[in-house]
């Protein structure tokens, strides 16, 4: 088949969760397809563009537009039933450079990746499609967590939107992916009317993770996640600011680095924190870390940080809203703890015993295997990919 991918992200280097997840759909799409990909990104990833065409046929780079809610446009589109995000980020050239590859080959299936291409589903229109990894979950907490009127509101006026939206979107696409049932769970109560929703769930190419063995550094902690994502600034913010003091009054030589693009948002004050910025090979820093955080209180989907570290033998602690959609045991694969007092107990708990440390990571990364492993999961999405094309 001739196969048009969608991606909202430049899919290289493949430095954060969606650039993941589509790097790998992309491979294993490549092995049995035609694909080319339509991709927004910026000057410098029209740089990469070479190391993409050793797996895609075509790839098109479009500037991207950040959202700005405080814009006119964005302002503008208050009473506008589209939610404001998409309203705002929409760039007319995206579209363009669709119909004119559609114009140019005959595609059998196009794949949109995420809200951000999906928004697009006009200029595709009359070709099968997959809305792939929808995510819904990061709305609806963001509401519950609300702590002002002001803020209650916009989130249930975010979701109205939302779910009208998604309702007028979803029957131009022959299926649509989430990656968890939780996320599936919250979709069906979006659009009740759809029902070609299929989980499949992030996973890593476990064969990029074989690294020669590293040395642990002690009592190191790490965190990967760029701040540009509001549930990981919250995640740090949270952790620096309340559960590291914690840390430190039982472990004074803790040490936290934090990758990802930091965006200049600021910390509560702390010593010892490393922000290292963006890494294109993230691989070491976390093999040689004692602990991989995940302190997420917020957001939805499944967190490849977390399946990251597993693949790399890094033992994990995170929270239920961080595990959450993952098969992972309390205890068995990693710790889940709740409170600031709970996660500070857990990390020095975890740093004080080697043999806990050992066995955590040994029970984690058979589940990688098991269950989150892309070699594993791939045949399921190309099966999708065909129903949809032939439908």
């Amino acid at each position: 088949m001739n196969i048009l991918f969608l991606s909202g992200w430049f899919p290289y280097p493949a430095n954060n969760g969606t650039r993941l997840r589509v790097s790998a759909l992309l491979n294993g799409i490549a092995r049995y397809h035609d694909v080319s990909l339509i991709s927004f990104g910026d000057e410098h990833d029209r740089d990469h563009i070479g190391e993409l065409r050793q797996v895609c046929r075509d790839v098109h780079v479009v500037p991207y537009r950040a959202y700005n809610p405080t814009s006119a446009h964005a302002l503008l589109s208050l009473a506008n039933p589209t939610p404001r995000s998409i309203v705002d980020t929409y760039v007319p050239e995206m579209a363009q450079t669709i119909r004119q590859a559609l114009s140019q080959h005959r595609y059998h299936l196009v794949i949109a990746s995420q809200q951000r291409t999906a928004a697009y589903a006009a200029a595709f229109r009359g070709v099968p499609a997959i809305f792939e990894e929808l995510e819904v979950g990061v709305f609806a907490t963001r509401r519950q967590q609300a702590t002002s009127a002001l803020g209650r509101l916009r989130g249930t006026l975010t979701i109205v939107k939302l779910r009208q939206y998604l309702q007028r979107l979803l029957p131009a696409f022959g299926a649509c992916t989430v990656v968890s049932q939780p996320e599936r769970d919250l979709l069906t109560q979006f659009a009740p009317n759809y029902s070609a929703v299929e989980i499949i769930p992030n996973c890593v190419e476990l064969a990029r993770y074989q690294l020669d063995p590293l040395p642990t550094q002690p009592a190191s902690l790490i965190y990967t996640g760029s701040f540009t994502y509001q549930p990981n600034y919250e995640a740090m913010r949270w952790f620096v600011g309340d559960v590291l003091p914690l840390v430190k009054a039982q472990e004074p030589a803790v040490h936290l680095t934090i990758t990802g693009e930091h965006a200049n948002r600021p910390l509560p004050p702390a010593d010892n924190v490393t922000l290292t910025g963006m890494v294109d090979n993230l691989g070491p820093l976390v093999a040689r870390s004692a602990i991989a955080l995940a302190p997420l209180r917020e957001g939805g989907g499944t967190r490849l940080k977390i399946l990251e570290a597993m693949a790399l033998r890094t033992p994990v602690i995170a929270t239920s809203k961080g595990v959450e959609g993952l098969e992972a045991e309390h205890e068995r694969h990693l710790l889940i703890a709740d409170t600031a007092e709970d996660f500070a107990q857990a990390v020095v708990r975890l740093l004080r015993e080697p043999g806990l440390r050992d066995r955590l990571a040994g029970e984690a990364y058979q589940l990688i295997e098991r269950k989150y492993n892309w070699d594993a999961v791939l045949p399921g999405f190309l099966t999708l990919a065909e129903t949809v094309a032939r439908a």
